[in-house]
């Protein structure tokens, strides 16, 4: 993990949906490529207060010859994304990172199936287009199950929809594709997939990896999630965004989500 801090200047920050947005930015050619499932902390340039610094997974990369382009979807949800959902073109930003463990990656298996509620399209997102573009896999071997509660909170089916061929939209209103939870329509499809050749990667609401690990229970599926949790510092000093986690011999342990995450075997997780 590394603990660089880089000032991102901004060449784009538009609403895309309700209440999300996509911020653009490109930031020093010494930015490390992120691995998939990683994140960044932001905070507006020269501003001192501490509450300000948010994790944004990294939704989008790209290396050019002079600089590299990063793309950060959020939705707004208090103080400080709503001051960063003001910011301009030309404004500039602190970037810490890339910070976080991220997903391990397959192309061994037959069957790649994403699931994402929400926001949590971002993480994935970054991990699809890895996929295609470094690994040569067939985009037939994806298929992506995405969902929110009506249409305007579905964000990222537009890049989705030129990377892979199958996906499910659902929307627990029916406004958009099926009526159905996303883990719901997932389960409906279960029978497709043979655990032996398949690998899942989620994330979304809290209640929505619990919905799936209960799903997941007896099976001998491999799944690993994103955990969506408030972080202060992103680097594991300050044990703010803890969750409990068991190790093999089943004891529970108690892992930061920033520093140890936020990706980790949706099995291993203790829920509430």
């Amino acid at each position: 993990m590394t603990k660089d801090i880089y000032i991102g200047e901004i060449l784009r920050n538009e609403e895309i949906q309700e209440d999300c947005f996509l911020m653009k930015m490109k930031v020093a050619s010494s930015f490390h490529d992120p691995l998939p499932g990683q994140f960044v902390m932001i905070r507006i340039a020269g501003l001192n207060d501490p509450f300000l610094s948010r994790p944004i997974s990294i939704y989008s990369f790209s290396r050019g010859k002079s600089f590299c382009s990063i793309e950060l979807l959020y939705r707004v949800v208090g103080k400080g994304t709503q001051i960063l959902a003001g910011l301009i073109k030309g404004s500039q930003v602190e970037i810490h990172g890339p910070l976080g463990n991220g997903f391990e990656i397959s192309t061994v298996k037959e069957n790649i199936v994403f699931i994402a509620g929400g926001i949590g399209i971002a993480p994935l997102s970054l991990l699809i287009e890895h996929l295609c573009r470094s690994a040569c896999l067939f985009t037939s071997a994806i298929t992506v199950y995405l969902g929110a509660q009506r249409a305007s909170a579905i964000v990222g089916l537009d890049k989705l929809q030129k990377l892979c061929r199958d996906i499910t939209v659902c929307t627990d209103n029916g406004t958009l594709g099926t009526k159905s939870l996303v883990t719901q329509a997932f389960q409906k499809n279960i029978k497709k997939f043979s655990p032996a050749n398949t690998v899942i990667y989620a994330c979304g609401p809290k209640e929505m990896l619990k919905s799936l690990a209960k799903i997941l229970n007896t099976s001998k599926f491999s799944c690993q999630v994103s955990l969506e949790e408030r972080m202060a510092c992103g680097t594991g000093a300050c044990m703010g965004c803890a969750v409990a986690i068991k190790d093999q011999k089943g004891t529970l342990n108690y892992k930061r989500v920033c520093a140890d995450g936020p990706v980790f075997n949706l099995a291993d997780i203790i829920w509430d």
